[in-house]
């Protein structure tokens, strides 16, 4: 363990964020560069204490789970957490399965891509982070939990979900889910989580094992497909997806198809978010 060396790293990635990249309202009175101790250990739910020894180089060996908690609470890069656990005396995990939480180069496209809705969506499909335009088009579709992270569960388990799409579009897009999933279970093979995905999926719908008997295999790339807003109506958009080296992650770019749907994407930047 690299006590010195894991010290300076830690406070330096803490001074590097601004408060408000984690949700932390960045008040006037603030002197403090970054975040402060507290707002560390609040997202790592790790005591001050800990993180100030950490700092100062006086800590024992931190245990993976407190690492992999302080690189989701100082938003590190993937690079950045090898060396972290590399720093700590450790080896890092493999970067493999679903990440959690959106990599911090697609998060500065999203804000980059200002009116054009985008998101930020796992492998898996489980959606990271999206932008206001793309909130604005769908509706928030992160934050579930269990299966329901997963937009290809939510499909075949919770008719409501087909509403923002045409009766046209429904099967094809039932068919590209379970395309590209048949393609992540390929590229993955043995993962527990997507053999257990599957599973379950097969358990609760007659529609998905249908399809998931065809064997079709697609991987998400680029796509149209028209929206159903309950409060502007049909838009057609253009659906590009950009994806990682590792194909970890994706962020998918909504862009309108034709001079209507940009009509009803502006009124929909006016009439504001319409709660799903």
């Amino acid at each position: 363990m690299q006590r010195a060396q894991l010290a300076d790293f830690l406070r330096r990635r803490r001074e590097a964020i601004r408060p408000g990249e984690v949700g932390i309202a960045d008040g006037p009175r603030r002197r403090t560069a970054g975040l402060r101790r507290e707002e560390v250990a609040m997202l790592a739910g790790m005591s001050v204490d800990y993180v100030v020894r950490l700092e100062q180089g006086r800590s024992s060996q931190p245990s993976t789970q407190l690492l992999g908690a302080l690189a989701r609470a100082l938003r590190l890069t993937d690079d950045e957490r090898t060396h972290l656990f590399h720093l700590a005396g450790h080896q890092p995990p493999p970067s493999v399965g679903s990440a959690r939480l959106a990599r911090a180069g697609l998060v500065r496209m999203l804000d980059l891509l200002g009116d054009t809705p985008a998101l930020v969506i796992s492998d898996l499909g489980e959606v990271l982070a999206q932008n206001r335009a793309s909130l604005l088009l769908t509706g928030d579709l992160s934050g579930g939990t269990g299966d329901r992270r997963y937009s290809i569960y939510r499909w075949f388990t919770e008719p409501e979900t087909h509403a923002v799409h045409t009766a046209d579009d429904a099967e094809h897009h039932a068919r590209r889910l379970v395309a590209d999933l048949r393609a992540v279970a390929g590229r993955r093979s043995g993962d527990r989580e997507v053999a257990a995905l599957v599973e379950r999926l097969q358990a609760v719908s007659a529609d998905f094992r249908r399809l998931w008997a065809e064997h079709e295999v697609a991987v998400r790339r680029a796509d149209r497909k028209t929206f159903v807003h309950p409060r502007v109506g049909p838009i057609l958009m253009d659906c590009e997806t950009l994806v990682t080296p590792d194909l970890g992650q994706q962020l998918l770019v909504l862009s309108p198809a034709d001079a209507d749907a940009r009509e009803r994407l502006e009124l929909l930047r006016v009439v504001g978010v319409e709660e799903f």
